[in-house]
């Protein structure tokens, strides 16, 4: 026997056992950026790499370390896609979505980066994303994070994660914090650590989001990119506060939340929560005015968010929110050949009578023992029988599985209306 093929080390598979709890969420989102006046978009899993160097930035650890990079037959470089972002812009600039429309946009899929796989962080992660292009106001700023409180609501997870927010300023105020910021981390540099030492030359405020205990004290005493916005954005900004309070959201103001990626500014904001260990991020989003403009389109302001689903995952069977298994509520049981043949027609009526069931047709033959035990097993509440006895009736049995209530004998011309009340 050769030896078995294991999944590649950080991509997981998700069994049946798995997938009811991530489609009851998903419909959740699905459902409620429908209700905020979003449309899907659905993008292609590999792009061309300059889109990534381009728009992420090649100083950032995700293009330097974690992209997962290849070329193919025509010696073209190509990657998987490690964010959606990029990926939405590129396909609104190259089908003309943007040139004086606005655009609300969704999509939900896989990313790829290269990283130490561990809870919450994966080689393979999912994304539900959601992006608006057109609209410069704080006000989107504040309906874009509205739309991801309600979607946390609507998850039963709004008393488990905080909000978080923070103004990047516009990248000439954020150049002039940068040179602020470098010369205070200099001077203290014998206490950074290894990858901030590196980041003081490519990316030095990612140095803020560091979470080494030892870096703590070094971070909280640095001077503030909020002391050093532009006006137009400190007025955002505090616009966009006003707006959160009126809708009675509650937030924290966090000085230190910066992006890992280049293109934001302005408005950027997580959800956050203590339930995930070190991966406590669970939503993050923020503006990015420029980067329709990096990626070759007309300059176009535009903002958006990402939830990781393998962490609202996590949290829902943590917190016990997970919902019941998505179980059979129907099962038939057959007694011989003909009763088989006659089942798949009463089948086809109990599917057309109550589309929202589910409906399992016993195959593989056995013992009417052997059925009901699989019957039992699947979880069904209602089990319809067909033997020699029912089909010279031309009738069906029909016996509660979960309930001590007598089974019946129901004509099969009247199956489908007799299901209707039982389900009704």
């Amino acid at each position: 026997m050769s030896n078995p093929i294991n999944a590649v080390r950080g991509m997981n598979d998700l069994l049946p056992v798995d997938t009811a709890l991530w489609q009851s969420v998903e419909k959740i989102m699905r459902e409620i950026l429908r209700t905020f006046g979003y449309q899907e978009i659905r993008l292609p899993i590999l792009e061309k790499t300059e889109l990534f160097k381009r728009s992420i930035g090649e100083a950032t650890d995700i293009v330097e370390k974690e992209m997962y990079t290849f070329l193919d037959r025509n010696n073209e470089s190509l990657t998987l896609r490690p964010e959606g972002t990029a990926s939405c812009v590129r396909a609104g600039i190259e089908h003309g979505l943007f040139y004086n429309q606005i655009q609300r946009l969704w999509y939900m899929g896989p990313n790829f980066r290269y990283e130490r796989p561990q809870k919450g962080r994966y080689r393979q992660f999912y994304h539900c994303g959601a992006e608006v292009f057109g609209l410069e106001g704080p006000d989107v700023d504040a309906e874009l994070i509205l739309l991801s409180a309600r979607i946390l609501e609507k998850l039963n997870l709004t008393s488990h994660v905080r909000l978080q927010i923070n103004s990047l300023g516009d990248s000439q105020s954020r150049a002039a914090y940068r040179k602020v910021l470098v010369d205070y981390l200099t001077k203290h540099q014998d206490q950074l650590d290894e990858d901030s030492q590196r980041r003081l030359v490519t990316n030095p405020l990612r140095i803020l989001d560091s979470k080494n205990p030892a870096m703590q004290n070094l971070i909280v005493k640095a001077p503030k990119l909020m002391d050093h916005l532009d006006t137009e954005s400190a007025m955002h900004f505090e616009k966009l506060q006003t707006y959160l309070t009126s809708a009675g959201l509650q937030f924290e103001l966090n000085p230190c939340l910066v992006r890992g990626l280049d293109y934001y500014s302005k408005t950027v904001f997580e959800w956050v929560t203590t339930e995930l260990g070190a991966q406590g991020t669970v939503c993050a989003g923020g503006r990015y005015d420029g980067l329709v403009e990096q990626l070759g389109g007309k300059a176009t302001p535009a903002l958006g968010f990402a939830f990781g689903l393998e962490r609202v995952m996590l949290m829902v069977q943590q917190l016990g929110l997970a919902p019941a298994p998505n179980e059979p509520t129907l099962y038939f049981i057959t007694d011989g050949e003909a009763a088989l043949t006659q089942a798949f027609k009463l089948v086809n009526i109990a599917r057309d009578a109550l589309p929202h069931l589910r409906v399992l047709l016993h195959c593989g033959g056995g013992s009417l023992k052997n059925q009901f035990k699989k019957a039992d097993k699947s979880g069904a509440e209602v089990a319809l029988i067909l033997g020699e006895q029912e089909l010279n009736a031309k009738a069906i049995t029909l016996k509660m599985l979960r309930e001590n209530i007598p089974q019946r004998l129901i004509s099969q011309n009247e199956l489908a209306e007799e299901l209707q009340k039982l389900f009704k």
